[in-house]
Protein backbone atom coordinates (compact mmCIF):
# COMPACT_ATOMS: atom_id res chain seq x y z
CA UNK A 1 0.00 0.00 0.00
CA UNK A 2 2.95 2.21 0.50
CA UNK A 3 2.18 3.85 -3.17
CA UNK A 4 -0.93 5.54 -2.09
CA UNK A 5 0.04 7.25 0.69
CA UNK A 6 -1.25 10.73 0.79
CA UNK A 7 0.53 13.82 1.34
CA UNK A 8 0.06 15.40 4.98
CA UNK A 9 -3.35 16.61 5.61
CA UNK A 10 -3.93 19.45 7.89
CA UNK A 11 -7.25 20.91 9.21
CA UNK A 12 -9.88 20.02 11.85
CA UNK A 13 -10.33 16.38 12.60
CA UNK A 14 -6.93 15.24 10.56
CA UNK A 15 -4.88 15.37 13.60
CA UNK A 16 -4.61 15.41 17.34
CA UNK A 17 -2.26 17.70 19.46
CA UNK A 18 1.22 15.39 20.84
CA UNK A 19 3.27 17.67 22.91
CA UNK A 20 2.89 20.50 20.85
CA UNK A 21 2.94 18.40 17.57
CA UNK A 22 0.15 17.30 15.60
CA UNK A 23 0.27 13.80 14.57
CA UNK A 24 -1.83 13.77 11.23
CA UNK A 25 -4.07 11.03 9.88
CA UNK A 26 -6.57 9.45 7.43
CA UNK A 27 -9.08 7.48 9.32
CA UNK A 28 -12.02 8.10 7.89
CA UNK A 29 -11.40 9.34 4.61
CA UNK A 30 -11.58 6.28 2.90
CA UNK A 31 -13.73 3.23 2.73
CA UNK A 32 -13.75 0.90 6.02
CA UNK A 33 -11.90 -1.91 5.69
CA UNK A 34 -10.33 -2.49 2.09
CA UNK A 35 -7.29 -4.07 2.56
CA UNK A 36 -3.50 -3.60 0.62
CA UNK A 37 -0.90 -6.66 1.06
CA UNK A 38 2.90 -6.09 1.09
CA UNK A 39 5.13 -9.07 0.57
CA UNK A 40 8.62 -9.51 0.62
CA UNK A 41 10.63 -11.88 -1.45
CA UNK A 42 13.94 -13.51 -2.20
CA UNK A 43 15.93 -13.10 -4.92
CA UNK A 44 17.21 -16.41 -5.79
CA UNK A 45 19.91 -17.71 -8.14
CA UNK A 46 18.30 -20.00 -10.50
CA UNK A 47 20.93 -23.21 -10.02
CA UNK A 48 22.26 -22.73 -6.34
CA UNK A 49 19.39 -21.45 -5.36
CA UNK A 50 21.41 -19.30 -2.64
CA UNK A 51 20.56 -15.12 -2.60
CA UNK A 52 21.72 -13.01 -4.76
CA UNK A 53 22.62 -9.25 -4.56
CA UNK A 54 20.23 -8.03 -7.42
CA UNK A 55 17.53 -6.00 -6.89
CA UNK A 56 18.77 -3.36 -8.79
CA UNK A 57 18.79 -5.51 -12.06
CA UNK A 58 14.95 -6.16 -11.33
CA UNK A 59 14.15 -2.51 -10.30
CA UNK A 60 15.66 -1.49 -13.40
CA UNK A 61 14.06 -3.50 -15.40
CA UNK A 62 10.61 -2.71 -14.23
CA UNK A 63 11.12 1.05 -14.23
CA UNK A 64 8.62 2.66 -16.49
CA UNK A 65 6.21 -0.56 -16.30
CA UNK A 66 2.53 -0.17 -14.60
CA UNK A 67 3.38 -2.20 -12.06
CA UNK A 68 7.16 -0.69 -11.36
CA UNK A 69 5.50 1.13 -8.74
CA UNK A 70 4.35 -1.47 -6.66
CA UNK A 71 7.96 -2.59 -6.65
CA UNK A 72 10.89 -1.32 -4.00
CA UNK A 73 13.94 -2.35 -2.68
CA UNK A 74 14.12 -3.61 0.99
CA UNK A 75 17.22 -3.49 3.13
CA UNK A 76 19.37 -6.54 1.44
CA UNK A 77 20.04 -6.67 -1.73
CA UNK A 78 18.77 -10.07 -2.04
CA UNK A 79 15.23 -8.62 -0.81
CA UNK A 80 11.98 -7.42 -2.69
CA UNK A 81 8.82 -6.32 -1.71
CA UNK A 82 5.52 -5.47 -3.41
CA UNK A 83 2.62 -3.82 -2.54
CA UNK A 84 -0.92 -4.34 -3.60
CA UNK A 85 -3.11 -1.42 -4.67
CA UNK A 86 -5.85 -0.66 -2.31
CA UNK A 87 -8.53 -3.92 -2.58
CA UNK A 88 -12.08 -3.81 -1.16
CA UNK A 89 -12.08 -7.79 -1.03
CA UNK A 90 -9.83 -10.54 -0.30
CA UNK A 91 -10.75 -12.02 -3.78
CA UNK A 92 -9.33 -8.19 -5.37
CA UNK A 93 -6.13 -8.96 -2.80
CA UNK A 94 -5.75 -12.37 -4.85
CA UNK A 95 -6.13 -10.79 -7.40
CA UNK A 96 -3.30 -8.60 -7.69
CA UNK A 97 -1.07 -10.67 -5.53
CA UNK A 98 -1.07 -13.13 -8.50
CA UNK A 99 -0.73 -10.43 -11.04
CA UNK A 100 2.60 -9.44 -8.78
CA UNK A 101 3.36 -12.85 -8.24
CA UNK A 102 3.21 -13.38 -12.41
CA UNK A 103 5.23 -9.86 -13.01
CA UNK A 104 8.20 -10.33 -10.41
CA UNK A 105 8.87 -13.88 -11.23
CA UNK A 106 8.93 -13.31 -15.41
CA UNK A 107 11.14 -10.60 -14.68
CA UNK A 108 13.22 -12.48 -12.38
CA UNK A 109 13.20 -15.69 -15.52
CA UNK A 110 14.39 -13.09 -18.28
CA UNK A 111 17.68 -12.62 -15.81
CA UNK A 112 18.38 -15.75 -14.87
CA UNK A 113 16.91 -15.66 -11.02
CA UNK A 114 14.27 -17.55 -9.03
CA UNK A 115 11.94 -16.25 -6.27
CA UNK A 116 10.88 -17.18 -3.12
CA UNK A 117 8.25 -15.77 -0.47
CA UNK A 118 8.91 -17.64 3.18
CA UNK A 119 10.16 -15.97 6.25
CA UNK A 120 13.88 -16.88 5.88
CA UNK A 121 15.91 -18.33 3.46
CA UNK A 122 16.94 -21.13 4.87
CA UNK A 123 20.64 -21.49 3.99
CA UNK A 124 21.70 -18.38 3.29
CA UNK A 125 24.25 -16.33 5.23
CA UNK A 126 23.05 -12.55 6.65
CA UNK A 127 27.43 -12.03 6.45
CA UNK A 128 27.54 -12.18 2.74
CA UNK A 129 24.19 -9.99 1.96
CA UNK A 130 24.92 -6.45 0.63
CA UNK A 131 23.17 -3.13 2.16
CA UNK A 132 20.62 -1.91 -0.11
CA UNK A 133 22.26 1.90 -2.02
CA UNK A 134 19.65 4.00 0.05
CA UNK A 135 20.69 6.58 2.51
CA UNK A 136 17.77 4.99 4.59
CA UNK A 137 19.06 1.61 4.97
CA UNK A 138 22.33 3.15 5.80
CA UNK A 139 21.56 5.17 8.32
CA UNK A 140 19.62 1.93 9.69
CA UNK A 141 23.07 0.03 9.76
CA UNK A 142 24.93 3.11 11.02
CA UNK A 143 22.49 3.33 14.19
CA UNK A 144 21.93 -0.85 14.57
CA UNK A 145 25.01 -2.10 13.77
CA UNK A 146 24.81 -6.42 13.91
CA UNK A 147 21.23 -6.47 14.92
CA UNK A 148 20.17 -4.80 11.57
CA UNK A 149 22.93 -6.55 9.53
CA UNK A 150 21.57 -9.93 11.06
CA UNK A 151 18.00 -8.86 9.56
CA UNK A 152 17.97 -11.26 6.76
CA UNK A 153 14.18 -12.11 7.08
CA UNK A 154 11.27 -11.91 4.81
CA UNK A 155 7.43 -10.69 6.25
CA UNK A 156 3.93 -10.32 4.73
CA UNK A 157 1.91 -6.74 6.37
CA UNK A 158 -1.83 -6.59 5.96
CA UNK A 159 -3.43 -3.63 6.10
CA UNK A 160 -7.26 -2.52 7.29
CA UNK A 161 -8.72 0.45 6.76
CA UNK A 162 -10.27 1.77 10.15
CA UNK A 163 -13.10 4.75 9.89
CA UNK A 164 -12.16 6.34 13.36
CA UNK A 165 -8.85 6.76 15.27
CA UNK A 166 -10.22 6.45 18.27
CA UNK A 167 -11.91 2.91 16.77
CA UNK A 168 -8.57 2.09 15.48
CA UNK A 169 -6.42 1.77 18.51
CA UNK A 170 -9.01 -0.11 19.84
CA UNK A 171 -9.10 -2.33 17.18
CA UNK A 172 -5.34 -3.07 17.84
CA UNK A 173 -5.84 -3.65 21.46
CA UNK A 174 -8.31 -6.39 20.43
CA UNK A 175 -5.85 -7.56 17.83
CA UNK A 176 -3.30 -8.19 20.61
CA UNK A 177 -5.09 -11.73 21.54
CA UNK A 178 -5.45 -12.98 18.08
CA UNK A 179 -1.61 -12.32 17.27
CA UNK A 180 -0.24 -16.13 18.14
CA UNK A 181 -2.93 -17.34 15.54
CA UNK A 182 -1.58 -15.32 12.88
CA UNK A 183 1.67 -16.09 13.42
CA UNK A 184 0.76 -19.84 14.12
CA UNK A 185 -0.38 -19.18 10.44
CA UNK A 186 1.81 -18.25 8.24
CA UNK A 187 4.81 -19.63 9.88
CA UNK A 188 7.26 -20.78 7.05
CA UNK A 189 10.76 -19.85 8.49
CA UNK A 190 12.10 -23.36 10.70
CA UNK A 191 15.62 -22.91 9.02
CA UNK A 192 18.28 -20.70 9.92
CA UNK A 193 21.51 -20.51 8.69
CA UNK A 194 21.36 -23.90 7.29
CA UNK A 195 19.77 -25.52 10.49
CA UNK A 196 16.99 -26.58 11.55
CA UNK A 197 15.93 -24.45 14.56
CA UNK A 198 13.23 -26.47 16.10
CA UNK A 199 11.13 -23.39 15.53
CA UNK A 200 8.52 -23.06 12.89
CA UNK A 201 8.98 -19.05 13.26
CA UNK A 202 12.72 -18.09 13.27
CA UNK A 203 12.21 -15.42 11.66
CA UNK A 204 10.46 -13.82 14.83
CA UNK A 205 13.31 -14.41 16.71
CA UNK A 206 16.08 -12.67 14.57
CA UNK A 207 13.53 -9.27 14.38
CA UNK A 208 12.63 -9.49 17.93
CA UNK A 209 16.24 -7.83 18.49
CA UNK A 210 15.50 -4.75 16.97
CA UNK A 211 13.75 -1.90 19.37
CA UNK A 212 10.26 -0.96 19.41
CA UNK A 213 9.36 -4.36 17.85
CA UNK A 214 7.37 -7.42 19.49
CA UNK A 215 3.60 -6.54 20.84
CA UNK A 216 2.67 -2.99 21.15
CA UNK A 217 1.46 -1.34 24.62
CA UNK A 218 -2.37 -1.04 24.89
CA UNK A 219 -2.80 2.67 24.21
CA UNK A 220 -5.80 4.53 25.94
CA UNK A 221 -6.86 7.01 23.42
CA UNK A 222 -5.36 8.25 20.10
CA UNK A 223 -4.25 11.11 21.83
CA UNK A 224 -2.41 8.47 24.05
CA UNK A 225 -0.71 6.88 21.03
CA UNK A 226 0.24 10.17 19.60
CA UNK A 227 1.69 11.31 22.74
CA UNK A 228 4.26 8.63 23.17
CA UNK A 229 5.02 9.07 19.22
CA UNK A 230 5.76 12.95 19.21
CA UNK A 231 8.11 11.96 22.32
CA UNK A 232 9.81 10.05 20.49
CA UNK A 233 9.91 12.14 17.43
CA UNK A 234 11.25 15.06 19.55
CA UNK A 235 13.86 13.67 21.05
CA UNK A 236 15.11 12.42 18.01
CA UNK A 237 14.63 8.76 18.45
CA UNK A 238 12.95 8.00 15.70
CA UNK A 239 12.59 9.85 12.45
CA UNK A 240 8.37 9.24 11.93
CA UNK A 241 5.83 6.16 13.47
CA UNK A 242 7.47 4.07 10.82
CA UNK A 243 10.50 3.47 12.45
CA UNK A 244 7.98 1.58 15.04
CA UNK A 245 7.82 -1.76 14.26
CA UNK A 246 5.42 -3.35 16.09
CA UNK A 247 3.51 -6.89 15.44
CA UNK A 248 0.73 -4.67 15.04
CA UNK A 249 0.37 -1.05 14.76
CA UNK A 250 -1.38 2.12 13.63
CA UNK A 251 -0.63 3.75 10.00
CA UNK A 252 -2.10 7.17 10.39
CA UNK A 253 -0.84 8.30 6.76
CA UNK A 254 -2.90 5.46 5.10
CA UNK A 255 -5.62 5.43 7.73
CA UNK A 256 -5.41 1.64 8.23
CA UNK A 257 -4.04 -0.90 10.90
CA UNK A 258 -1.57 -2.86 9.90
CA UNK A 259 -0.88 -5.90 10.78
CA UNK A 260 3.47 -7.10 11.17
CA UNK A 261 3.45 -10.67 12.78
CA UNK A 262 3.23 -12.80 9.76
CA UNK A 263 5.72 -14.57 8.08
CA UNK A 264 6.40 -13.47 3.82
CA UNK A 265 3.78 -16.98 3.34
CA UNK A 266 5.07 -19.05 0.76
CA UNK A 267 1.65 -20.25 -0.90
CA UNK A 268 -0.58 -17.35 -2.97
CA UNK A 269 -3.86 -19.26 -1.34
CA UNK A 270 -2.94 -18.54 2.47
CA UNK A 271 -1.71 -15.11 2.28
CA UNK A 272 -5.40 -14.78 0.66
CA UNK A 273 -6.95 -16.38 3.11
CA UNK A 274 -4.92 -14.75 6.01
CA UNK A 275 -6.10 -11.32 5.05
CA UNK A 276 -9.42 -12.22 4.97
CA UNK A 277 -9.00 -13.36 8.61
CA UNK A 278 -7.51 -10.06 9.63
CA UNK A 279 -9.76 -8.00 7.58
CA UNK A 280 -13.23 -10.03 9.23
CA UNK A 281 -10.76 -9.49 12.99
CA UNK A 282 -10.85 -5.57 12.46
CA UNK A 283 -14.58 -5.49 11.24
CA UNK A 284 -15.49 -7.72 14.19
CA UNK A 285 -14.10 -5.18 16.64
CA UNK A 286 -15.11 -2.00 15.01
CA UNK A 287 -18.75 -3.00 15.64
CA UNK A 288 -17.95 -4.45 19.27
CA UNK A 289 -16.24 -0.15 19.44
CA UNK A 290 -19.21 0.71 17.78
CA UNK A 291 -22.05 -1.24 19.69
CA UNK A 292 -20.17 0.24 22.87
CA UNK A 293 -19.04 -3.16 23.68
CA UNK A 294 -15.79 -3.64 25.78
CA UNK A 295 -13.03 -4.90 23.48
CA UNK A 296 -11.25 -7.81 25.88
CA UNK A 297 -7.71 -7.20 26.48
CA UNK A 298 -4.89 -9.54 28.69
CA UNK A 299 -2.21 -9.34 30.25
CA UNK A 300 1.12 -8.50 27.99
CA UNK A 301 2.79 -11.10 29.79
CA UNK A 302 0.04 -13.51 28.42
CA UNK A 303 -0.28 -12.57 24.80
CA UNK A 304 3.69 -12.57 24.76
CA UNK A 305 3.88 -16.44 26.29
CA UNK A 306 1.02 -17.13 23.68
CA UNK A 307 2.95 -15.61 20.91
CA UNK A 308 6.08 -17.79 21.74
CA UNK A 309 4.43 -20.60 21.61
CA UNK A 310 3.27 -19.55 18.17
CA UNK A 311 6.55 -19.26 17.08
CA UNK A 312 7.82 -22.67 18.74
CA UNK A 313 5.48 -25.09 17.91
CA UNK A 314 3.41 -23.59 14.76
CA UNK A 315 -0.32 -24.92 14.25
CA UNK A 316 0.32 -27.27 17.26
CA UNK A 317 0.98 -25.09 19.68
CA UNK A 318 -0.35 -25.19 23.06
CA UNK A 319 -1.42 -21.87 23.92
CA UNK A 320 -3.88 -20.75 26.83
CA UNK A 321 -7.33 -20.33 25.94
CA UNK A 322 -7.20 -16.75 27.08
CA UNK A 323 -11.46 -15.68 26.42
CA UNK A 324 -12.52 -18.85 28.10
CA UNK A 325 -9.78 -18.82 30.97
CA UNK A 326 -9.01 -22.39 30.77
CA UNK A 327 -6.78 -24.19 33.08
CA UNK A 328 -5.70 -26.20 30.52
CA UNK A 329 -3.75 -25.14 27.09
CA UNK A 330 -5.40 -25.70 23.70
CA UNK A 331 -3.82 -26.52 20.40
CA UNK A 332 -4.16 -23.03 18.65
CA UNK A 333 -5.42 -24.47 15.43
CA UNK A 334 -8.86 -25.65 17.51
CA UNK A 335 -9.33 -21.85 18.52
CA UNK A 336 -8.45 -20.75 14.88
CA UNK A 337 -11.51 -22.92 13.99
CA UNK A 338 -13.69 -21.55 16.86
CA UNK A 339 -12.73 -17.88 15.69
CA UNK A 340 -13.65 -18.47 12.45
CA UNK A 341 -17.47 -19.28 13.05
CA UNK A 342 -17.16 -15.84 14.98
CA UNK A 343 -15.97 -14.41 11.64
CA UNK A 344 -18.08 -16.08 8.71
CA UNK A 345 -20.38 -13.57 9.07
CA UNK A 346 -18.21 -10.79 9.18
CA UNK A 347 -16.77 -11.82 6.06
CA UNK A 348 -19.63 -12.84 4.11
CA UNK A 349 -21.38 -8.90 4.49
CA UNK A 350 -17.16 -8.33 3.13
CA UNK A 351 -18.01 -10.37 0.47
CA UNK A 352 -14.77 -12.69 1.21
CA UNK A 353 -16.99 -15.52 3.10
CA UNK A 354 -14.86 -18.01 0.15
CA UNK A 355 -11.46 -16.57 0.73
CA UNK A 356 -11.61 -16.94 4.68
CA UNK A 357 -12.52 -20.88 3.77
CA UNK A 358 -9.23 -20.73 2.96
CA UNK A 359 -7.98 -20.70 6.64
CA UNK A 360 -9.34 -24.49 6.98
CA UNK A 361 -8.13 -25.34 3.99
CA UNK A 362 -4.63 -24.27 6.02
CA UNK A 363 -5.27 -25.91 8.94
CA UNK A 364 -5.99 -29.26 6.90
CA UNK A 365 -3.17 -29.14 5.04
CA UNK A 366 -0.57 -27.43 7.00
CA UNK A 367 2.05 -24.04 7.59
CA UNK A 368 4.81 -23.07 5.29
CA UNK A 369 6.89 -24.55 7.75
CA UNK A 370 5.28 -27.51 8.16
CA UNK A 371 6.15 -28.21 4.02
CA UNK A 372 9.40 -27.08 4.47
CA UNK A 373 9.96 -29.53 7.27
CA UNK A 374 8.27 -32.49 5.33
CA UNK A 375 10.56 -31.86 2.55
CA UNK A 376 13.41 -31.87 4.30
CA UNK A 377 13.28 -34.75 6.04
CA UNK A 378 12.90 -36.81 3.61
CA UNK A 379 16.14 -36.19 1.81
CA UNK A 380 17.91 -34.34 4.49
CA UNK A 381 18.64 -31.68 1.35
CA UNK A 382 17.90 -27.89 2.18
CA UNK A 383 18.88 -26.66 -1.12
CA UNK A 384 16.12 -28.96 -1.90
CA UNK A 385 13.72 -27.30 0.67
CA UNK A 386 14.69 -23.49 -1.31
CA UNK A 387 13.41 -25.01 -4.81
CA UNK A 388 10.59 -26.07 -3.24
CA UNK A 389 9.64 -22.42 -2.15
CA UNK A 390 10.59 -21.45 -5.28
CA UNK A 391 8.01 -23.60 -7.40
CA UNK A 392 5.27 -23.20 -4.75
CA UNK A 393 5.74 -19.20 -5.20
CA UNK A 394 5.93 -19.51 -8.49
CA UNK A 395 2.93 -22.09 -9.40
CA UNK A 396 0.80 -19.41 -7.23
CA UNK A 397 0.91 -17.36 -10.46
CA UNK A 398 -1.34 -19.12 -12.29
CA UNK A 399 -4.48 -17.03 -12.97
CA UNK A 400 -7.08 -18.16 -10.30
Amino acid sequence: MKQVVPPSITGKGSGYAAGGSVLDHRFGRGEPYTLGVEEEYMLLDAETFDLVQHVETVLAAVSGDELGDQIKAELMQSVLEIATPVCRTAADVERELRKLRAYVGGVAAEKGLRVGSAGTHPFSLFERQRITARDRYRQLVDQMQYVARRELIFGMHVHVAVDDPEKAVQVVNGLLSHLAELLALSASSPFWRGEPTGLHSSRQMVFAAFPRSGLPPRFRDYADYAEVVGQLERTGCIADYTHIWWDVRLHPRLGTVEVRICDAVTRVEDAVAISAYCQALVKLYSEQHDAGREIPSYHRILTSENKWLAARYGLEAPIMDLATGRRNRVPVAQLVRRMLRDLEPHARELGSERELEGVRELLARGSGADRQLRVFNANRDIVEVVREIAEATEVATVPA
